[in-house]
């Protein structure tokens, strides 16, 4: 490759960065020549090879500009070296914080959130303060949030106390943590397939093997090889029983109550992932596993980051039997969750109707899945299927068989949409040929441009 083409290479590359954005100005021929220490030549060649391509636009007398993205010319792709998991899972993470699509993201559109009135409540409850809150609300944390959050499972026929509740630093944590109290390396623990690709990675950190048990959201979850998996040496099992991501599958009560009965059978540790039952529906909010749950073997974890506050970071896990452990453990990982933000949400529990709210937000996410089902089901080739949950805010799509979703998600990424593809849901690399789609966000223009995008390339692959 000739040097003035490496150079068109390199600043290609610092436009795709947003190093240099549309419209702004790069540093002069003259300017450039001094930076990479090449001849002015050189550097006159790669600008007008990029002015062919349609990257960069001359003005007389003023230099070259950075065109919009539009008006570039693709070139060929290059074969893709797939990276290791950590890796693969850290790049989609970053593509869906600068997508202006997030298909891709797993939190939901932050509109639909009270974040003024979280704001004036997280000021209020600042100014009660005391000097002593910052040691009162280590964990097991705030006093009277756990309190309100206790309340709120005993409203549901779930028997805790506020004493049963450790304050986390989000559900991930509190995730974390409980896998950590009720494991060790390189002990076996069984995960929904497809599964949360926050579980998978978890799993791995620790040292740990996966068992996958497949979960359909027709079937539900396979109890015939979940037990197989308790028989074989399973020591944990990680779940989302309501709404589970990536599929949406909420478990009937007879499944909960059977999976409970399993693993007191088998002496197994149940970690439920039971962020998303706010979120349902119907006229009734789903049962935890922990419903069903006699001998305190089930580590249930929550979060307000889906349905209130994403990004205040504030979470739980109810357990009696591991709290101490889970405090413990906490303290030498992360000390603790902010002080003044648990006593802003408790404060905003206290005075505002948390409940109005999730009324209005149910109606919405609602009636933005149905606008989402109702177009995807008109547009896209008829091979691909899409499941139709009661509750939350993903959509699983399974596509035609000789479809690779990361290509498709390579594509989209390009045009700024993202997806969440099958393979980050799996630890076998499964569910090449699936999709989860986030649907909370309002089914504006640019939402039908970003949905047409996927079934036009759907429907030119399955042609070819």
């Amino acid at each position: 490759m000739n040097r003035y083409q490496t150079l068109a290479d390199d600043i290609k590359q610092q436009i795709l960065s947003n190093t240099w954005r549309s419209g702004e100005k790069i540093p002069s021929v003259r300017k450039a020549s001094q930076n990479y220490a090449v001849s002015a030549a050189t550097v006159l060649q790669a600008y007008q090879l990029l002015e062919s391509e349609g990257w960069l636009v001359a003005k007389p007398q003023s230099g070259y500009f950075v065109t919009p993205r539009m008006d570039r010319v693709e070139v060929a792709e290059q074969p893709t070296i797939r990276p290791a998991y950590n890796d693969e899972l850290y790049e989609f993470l970053q593509v869906n914080m600068k997508a202006d699509t997030a298909f891709g993201s797993a939190l939901p559109d932050p509109s639909l959130f009270p974040f003024d009135s979280l704001t004036r409540h997280l000021a209020s409850a600042g100014r009660k303060m005391s000097s002593q809150s910052i040691i009162q609300d280590m964990p097991p944390g705030n006093e009277d949030l756990r309190r309100l959050i206790a309340q709120r499972y005993l409203n549901q026929g779930v028997n805790v106390t506020a004493d049963d509740i450790v304050i986390t630093s989000g559900a991930m944590e509190g995730l974390n943590l409980s896998l950590q109290v009720s494991t060790s390396p390189q002990e076996t623990i069984a995960i929904e397939a497809p599964a949360f690709y926050g579980a998978l990675q978890a799993a791995k950190r620790l040292q740990l093997s996966v068992v996958p048990v497949a979960i359909e959201p027709l079937n539900g979850i396979d109890l015939v090889a979940l037990e197989k998996a308790f028989q074989q040496g399973a020591r944990a099992s990680w779940l989302m029983p309501n709404f589970q991501n990536p599929t949406g599958t909420t478990l009937t009560d007879t499944e909960k109550q059977k999976l409970v009965e399993l693993a007191n059978h088998y002496d197994v540790t149940l970690i439920e992932d039971d962020v998303y039952s706010e979120l349902y529906f119907g006229d009734d909010k789903p049962k935890p596993l922990k419903f069903w749950d006699t001998e305190d073997r089930v580590l249930t974890c929550g979060s307000f980051s889906k349905s209130l506050c994403p990004g205040y970071r504030i979470g739980w896990v109810v357990n009696g039997q591991y709290s101490k452990q889970l405090q413990k453990q906490q303290l030498i990982s992360t000390l603790s969750g902010s002080s003044p933000v648990q006593q802003g949400i408790a404060h905003y529990l206290q005075f505002e109707s948390y409940d109005n709210h999730l009324r209005k937000l149910r109606k919405l996410m609602q009636q933005r899945q149905q606008e989402y089902l109702t177009y995807i089901r008109e547009t896209f080739p008829p091979q691909c299927t899409v499941n139709d949950p009661h509750g939350g805010y993903f959509l699983w799509l399974q596509l035609a068989k000789n479809i690779d979703s990361y290509e498709l998600y390579e594509h989209l990424q390009k045009n700024g949409v993202s997806i969440g593809y099958g393979r980050l849901f799996s630890s076998q690399q499964q569910y090449q040929h699936c999709i989860r789609l986030n649907v909370s966000f309002a089914f504006e223009p640019e939402i039908r441009m970003a949905l047409n995008q996927i079934s036009k390339w759907l429907s030119k692959k399955e042609i070819t």
